[in-house]
């Protein structure tokens, strides 16, 4: 007969039995009961208007306040430090303040649990994976964009904004990066990957994600994050790259409910990618220019395809860890 209550009827039911239907949802994320001040989306478009307002612009002004305005002649070790100093202090610093302020309970929100090996090592081989697939799409999509500009002066017009915006991003990273000797690569190194992993991620699949996992669907979340992520770097050749990246990272932390993942995958690409320029040079790595014949955007095609099938193979197989480990807590 307890199947034909109307609505009311279960309304009124104890509390503890509504837990323990919660308990029963396979979906059911004991993290996912939490209290909060204002509506979870609300609270990730805090967070995604505040970092944008105080690091891009409050920590641009404090910038050229403390370095003056001709930042071309300021010591590149100076900038590296505004750069250290604005995300910790504008991005990571006020992600945990908001975790707190708004769901009282940090831990559910910016988890940092001990993955296992197994897990960390199928994300690592995925961003193995992903790094060169992303580049070879990008030397495609440059390649073709070209030639749409060739041929439509609308497209050619987005392409000379574009490039403007673009050639601001490579002169910033290669500032950033370049170095003549090792105490400065490491500071490289620290700058450009160990503290954006460490601020960005807890801003972004810590704080931004888990408030939109709150509302929707975990995929979604992550989905709609990676697109504020790709935005946020205003890199307008890397905005799809950037968006995948983001969505790989959200995927890593909601299926492994760790930050500590996300945050190693964004150290390695960006460890990468400063290893990869002091060996092969920016010339290879940043430029945004699509100079390949016909020869080369076959090969960059077979990759691209090849390495997509791959990947999507290592998806499946994590979402098969998951599963078989799911089913033996289960038991």
């Amino acid at each position: 007969m307890d199947e034909f209550k109307d609505d009311n009827q279960k309304e009124e039911q104890p509390e503890e039995l509504l837990t323990i239907s919660k308990v029963s949802d396979p979906n059911y994320d004991p993290d996912d009961d939490i209290e909060f001040q204002v509506s979870p989306v609300s609270a990730a478009f805090i967070g995604l208007v505040g970092a944008f307002f105080l690091y891009q612009i409050v920590g641009s002004l404090l910038t050229v306040l403390i370095l003056g305005m001709d930042l071309e002649s300021v010591p590149v070790n100076s900038l590296r430090l505004m750069t250290m100093a604005g995300q910790i202090l504008f991005i990571m610093l006020p992600a945990l303040l908001l975790a707190k302020w708004i769901y009282s309970d940090v831990g559910k929100i910016i988890r940092i649990r001990k993955p296992d090996l197994k897990e960390l090592g199928l994300f690592t081989i995925g961003i193995v994976v992903l790094t060169p697939l992303l580049q070879s799409y990008i030397y495609i999509q440059n390649y073709y964009l070209e030639i749409f500009a060739k041929n439509s002066e609308f497209i050619n017009s987005i392409k000379s904004f574009f490039d403007s915006l673009n050639e601001m991003v490579e002169k910033t990273y290669s500032n950033l990066l370049s170095a003549s000797n090792f105490v400065e690569l490491t500071l490289v190194v620290v700058v450009v990957a160990v503290v954006p992993a460490l601020s960005e991620e807890t801003m972004f699949r810590g704080f931004i994600q888990r408030s939109f996992e709150l509302k929707y669907k975990k995929y979604l979340g992550a989905i709609i994050t990676a697109l504020f992520f790709s935005l946020y770097h205003f890199n307008p050749y890397g905005f799809i790259p950037l968006f995948i990246l983001g969505i790989f990272f959200g995927f890593a932390s909601f299926k492994s409910k760790t930050l500590l993942i996300p945050m190693f995958l964004h150290f390695f690409n960006n460890f990468s990618a400063v290893m990869l320029y002091h060996i092969i040079g920016d010339d290879e790595l940043i430029k945004s220019d699509a100079s390949l014949n016909p020869d080369e955007l076959s090969s960059y095609v077979m990759m691209f395809f090849g390495l997509s099938l791959l990947f999507v193979g290592l998806i499946v197989v994590i979402n098969k860890y998951y599963a078989s480990k799911n089913l033996l807590k289960e038991e």
